[in-house]
């Protein structure tokens, strides 16, 4: 009901129905950012952009600093530039040797250029190394990189994310989506109804970031 009132006010304030229409969109778009988060964000690729290009440069000036490469590469993975990551995530892993967390980008790279088992071999080595790398995110990748190709492993690697991470709604609501792959719908269901209740059962500082897969997890169900 809101809307229909807020629009009318608007097009009275500005005069234009098409500038209120927008103004209408952009109130929209900020309060779904802020309370829900489906949507994508604006200025996040504006910022990532801006400090890529302060880390080339710096990392111009200074060729070998192993932290700069591995901040570029890890804005290439948010930009789905996996194979400029993968090389740079290469010479990052000739200096440290021991990372975990080097490992495991590693291997998210390989499975996201579509290279399961070196993916997978990278994954499982950082786990060996730290069994809570990245709060088990090796696993929920696995799962969804198997996803597809052999569901029941997926589901496999999708619950041992689950007891890592007890407090994941996304864990529960894959695991869902991959139950209903394999036509087992009531358990399908069950893991949608455990997100949303997940997700109901969270402080209220992690239901940002939790959000969208309750929401998901609600239409499913």
């Amino acid at each position: 009901m809101s809307k229909f009132i807020l629009f009318p006010l608007l097009w009275w304030l500005t005069g234009n129905p098409f500038i209120a229409l927008l103004v209408l969109l952009i109130i929209f778009y900020v309060f779904e950012r802020r309370f829900i988060g489906l949507t994508p964000s604006v200025l996040k690729p504006l910022q990532r952009g801006r400090r890529l290009s302060r880390l080339k440069e710096e990392l111009r000036m200074n060729p070998h600093h192993t932290t700069t490469k591995l901040d570029i590469a890890r804005i290439y993975m948010e930009q789905k530039k996996y194979a400029d990551a993968l090389n740079l995530l290469r010479e990052v892993a000739a200096v440290m040797e021991d990372s975990a967390e080097v490992l495991c980008e590693l291997g998210i790279c390989e499975l996201r250029l579509g290279r399961l088992a070196e993916g997978e071999a990278y994954l499982l080595e950082a786990l060996q190394r730290n069994p809570r790398v990245k709060y088990g995110e090796p696993y929920l990748r696995l799962g969804e990189a198997y996803a597809a190709s052999d569901p029941e492993k997926a589901i496999r690697y999708l619950e041992q994310f689950r007891e890592v991470h007890s407090s994941s709604c996304e864990a529960y609501y894959r695991l869902g989506l991959l139950y209903g792959q394999l036509g087992r719908n009531e358990e399908a269901r069950r893991a949608f109804r455990e997100t949303v209740e997940l997700y109901r059962g969270l402080p209220k500082y992690k239901r940002r970031h939790e959000r969208r897969w309750a929401l998901l997890a609600k239409f499913k169900s």
